[in-house]
C-alpha cells in the first residue's frame, strides 16, 4: 500500500507544481465563479465555457494549499471537453469519494461505493477524508464549478 500511497502523493504534486489548465478565460462568453474557504484562506476563480451541452473549456485561477490547488488542476484535467452530464456525475463521484470514510466511521448507512478506477487521477485525493479539515480544501473548486454549472443551469 505503501507504493500506491507515493504514487499519490507523487500525482498530488504534480499537480501542484505544474498545474493544468491554469489562466483565465475572455468573460463573456465565459462564465467565472469564485470560492474562497474561510478556513484556511484558499481562494478560487474558476472559468468554464459551456456550449451545446458540453464543458468546452475550463481554466482555473487563485490560490492555496497544495490540496486545493491540485484538486483544481485535477478537477479541470478530469471534465474539460465533457459533456455536462459526465460532468456532473464526475462531480457527484468526487463527492462521494470525500464523504464514504466520515460517513462510514460514524456508523451510517454504507454509502454507493466509488468506482476508484473511473476517477483515475483523481483518486490520488482519496487519502485527504483520513484529515477532515482538509475536506473542504479538496471540495473548493468542485463546489465553485458546480456553482458555476447551477447559475449556467447547464
Amino acid at each position: 500500500m505503501s507504493n500506491l500511497e507515493d504514487l499519490y502523493r507523487e500525482i498530488i504534486l504534480d499537480h501542484y507544481r505544474s498545474p493544468r489548465n491554469r489562466g483565465e478565460l475572455p468573460t463573456p462568453p465565459a462564465h467565472q465563479v469564485e470560492g474562497f474557504n474561510p478556513l484556511c484562506g484558499d481562494e478560487i476563480t474558476v472559468y468554464i465555457d459551456v456550449s451545446d451541452g458540453v464543458l468546452q473549456d475550463i481554466k482555473i485561477a487563485g490560490h492555496g494549499c497544495s490540496i486545493s490547488q491540485s484538486s483544481a488542476s485535477l478537477m479541470s484535467a478530469a471534465v474539460k471537453g465533457k459533456p455536462v452530464s459526465d460532468v456532473h456525475a464526475t462531480i457527484d463521484s468526487f463527492k462521494r469519494l470525500m464523504t464514504v470514510h466520515e460517513s462510514q466511521l460514524d456508523d451510517q448507512v454504507e454509502p454507493e461505493p466509488v468506482d476508484l478506477r473511473k476517477l483515475g487521477e483523481l483518486a490520488a485525493l482519496q487519502g485527504v477524508v483520513k484529515f477532515p479539515v482538509r475536506i473542504k480544501c479538496a471540495t473548493l473548486a468542485w463546489n465553485t464549478l458546480t456553482q458555476g454549472l447551477s447559475e449556467l443551469n447547464a
